[in-house]
């Protein structure tokens, strides 16, 4: 079914934003970061910065050892200096180390947090965006960034860090390295020393490192573009993966369908916009080594005539050696940092494009009234409704009034409006056109979690989780333990209950316990059908309850559902029509219009399209 693509700036989003567009999409993410976690910047700036602090201490005091060494070599300094240089270094590790822990805890608090955040504003989406592919799509695309790089809120907080910790690299660097610019004076030199200690020397050494940025920096932004290119297919074919390895077990044994989803798997992750990643990875690494050994070369050199010129010791050659490289790779990361925080917006837009879904559905105010004789009558009054995104009327003026302790069935042909019905019902949707009232106000005037709250539903497509039998039945960590036991017998699941060791505790399912157990398709049906009892709604719904037990069974379930539901309304969505025999009311749909009502002697005694159904399905049984 199309689905209307829902309202986005994407088309803004791949345009280039000026500096301050940028800063206002970080800026909103900033504060959702904080939300989350606000202690975790704080503890990421202080890693950052302790862990620069050992090796600068390192090449610093090695530098004055060596200059100790090569000079006058006294005794007394040596050994001070190489005190001072292993406590030092002992009290900085410790520190570091100690920092580190606070930031893993901190970090796995924020890890968490942030799936929380996620689980949380994914599952209190409208559930017209829950059946939307194009919304199901950028969920993908929001959690494979997620999961790839840390890329969305995550790249804030790591970016932070490490924009700090580049900054306090540039700046101990460059402290340390200013002297290599200082010149021989009152010596006349020729050839390449002359070179070496003219101004034009430093002008030249500051361009090749000023290019070997610039080049750093242009190759990591591309990398970057091809990264979100490949996330993004990534996220595509993960869902269309997934989608083919749902077929069950059996399937793919009986029908040998292990070589095509192989075969298909292989040539998802051969696609060629990640082998172009891949490519421009390995070209990427071995531009960024070359271009850096011209910068490296020419420092090394640099250093060594101003060492045997004697500008500075032999010590801060290695010191030099050291710090410059440590300025470059500072500048080339907090640049990098940067573009990869340009570039992180166009992930950041996409999840404020996820959590800025419009909730368009009215959210009224009125309390559900609490009648002690459940006394509820239900109007849809010339309602219509077509799906977001389409044209077709899947429901076109249907006026009918149903009250409490009807039973009542809904048949008709598969597309013939049924579940759409009850999804207005139930107000998963609202409708297109007229109005759907009870006890003659408009549903959408009453606040909207109430509302749901008196129906018990069992759908079509239900889920079982793989919880305990306890939490599907209650829907809840806390249950009424007896009601659940009662509920499931009354389902009909009591001699399968008998047989469970642990009872409603058992676990279903084996992808996360040992213990747990499969259920047949008529158990699960037993279990649905047991979560809807455990409700205890004033409207029970159950759209083909029945479709996996057999006939004897089926009509069990009936027959003690006439008991269950004595002062309830029950609204029965079946293709078996003897099912609708118990009914008081029949309604029958066609094409989305209601065409036929009465019980069932009344609509199989005349001509219509109830008639035909039945004498369709009653050749079968005799």
């Amino acid at each position: 079914m199309k689905r209307e693509k829902p309202k986005t700036n994407s088309e803004t989003a791949r345009k280039k934003r000026t500096l301050r567009e940028d800063w206002k999409v970080m800026r909103r993410g900033i504060r959702i970061a904080l939300d989350l976690c606000p202690q975790f910047l704080a503890w990421d700036a202080a890693r950052s910065v302790t862990d620069i602090l050992p090796t600068y201490f390192s090449l610093y005091m090695t530098a004055r050892l060596v200059n100790e060494l090569s000079g006058e070599c006294r005794q007394r300094e040596l050994f001070l200096l190489a005190g001072i240089v292993i406590l030092g270094l002992f009290a900085l590790r410790i520190v570091s180390r100690a920092v580190h822990v606070r930031y893993n805890i901190w970090m796995d608090l924020i890890v968490r947090e942030e799936e929380i955040y996620m689980f949380d504003k994914q599952h209190g989406l409208q559930y017209e965006h829950l059946e939307n592919p194009e919304v199901t799509l950028l969920r993908e695309k929001i959690f494979a960034a997620m999961n790839a790089d840390g890329s969305g809120v995550m790249a804030l907080f790591w970016d932070f860090g490490g924009l700090v910790g580049n900054l306090a690299d540039m700046a101990v660097s460059a402290s340390l390295t200013f002297s290599i610019f200082r010149m021989a004076a009152g010596r006349e030199l020729t050839g390449f020393l002359a070179f070496v200690n003219s101004p034009y020397c430093s002008v030249l050494l500051g361009g090749l490192l000023l290019v070997h940025i610039l080049l750093t920096i242009r190759f990591a932004r591309e990398l970057m573009k091809k990264n979100m290119q490949a996330i993004s297919g990534l996220a595509e074919s993960n869902m269309l993966l997934q989608i083919l390895f749902k077929s069950h077990g059996e399937d793919i044994t009986v029908f040998n369908l292990k070589k095509i989803l192989i075969k298909e798997h292989e040539r998802r992750i051969k696609e060629p916009w990640m082998v172009e990643t891949d490519k421009l990875r390995v070209q990427y690494t071995v531009i960024r080594v070359l271009q850096g050994l011209i910068p490296e070369l020419a420092v090394f050199l640099v250093t060594a005539a101003k060492a045997f010129l004697g500008v500075f010791g032999i010590g801060n050659f290695i010191l030099y050696r050291g710090t410059v490289k440590r300025f470059v790779d500072a500048v080339t990361n907090f640049a990098r940092d940067l573009t990869r925080l340009r570039e992180n917006n166009e992930y950041l837009l996409q999840l404020y494009e996820f959590l800025d879904l419009p909730d368009d559905m009215y959210h009224g105010t009125l309390a559900v009234e609490k009648r002690d004789d459940i006394d509820y009558e239900i109007e849809f009054r010339d309602v219509s409704f077509r799906y977001p995104g389409t044209e077709n009327w899947v429901l076109r003026h249907v006026d009918m009034k149903f009250r409490i302790g009807d039973k009542l069935a809904i048949v008709g042909e598969n597309g013939s409006g049924k579940t759409t019905f009850i999804k207005l019902l139930c107000r998963l949707y609202d409708p297109t056109e007229g109005r759907i009232l009870l006890n003659g106000i408009d549903i959408t005037r009453y606040r909207y979690q109430e509302y749901l709250s008196l129906f018990s539903v069992v759908f079509q497509d239900y889920k079982l989780f793989q919880f305990s039998l306890a939490d599907n039945v209650a829907c809840s960590p806390d249950c009424d333990q007896d009601k659940v036991r009662s509920c499931l017998i009354r389902a009909g699941f009591g001699d399968r209950l008998a047989q469970l060791e642990k009872g409603i505790h058992t676990p279903l399912g084996r992808d996360y316990e040992n213990d747990g157990i499969d259920l047949s398709g008529g158990e699960e049906q037993k279990v649905a059908l047991a979560r809807a009892l455990y409700k205890d709604g004033p409207f029970v719904v159950l759209d083909e309850p029945t479709a996996a037990l057999d006939p004897l069974a089926e009509a069990a379930v009936y027959e003690d559902f006439r008991k269950i539901v004595e002062h309830k309304t029950a609204v029965f969505i079946s293709h078996r029509l003897s099912s609708c025999r118990f009914c008081d009311d029949i309604i029958v749909f066609d094409k989305g219009c209601l065409i036929q009502r009465g019980n069932h002697e009344q609509l199989a005694a005349r001509e219509g399209k109830y008639r035909q159904l039945w004498n369709a399905q009653a050749q079968y049984y005799t």
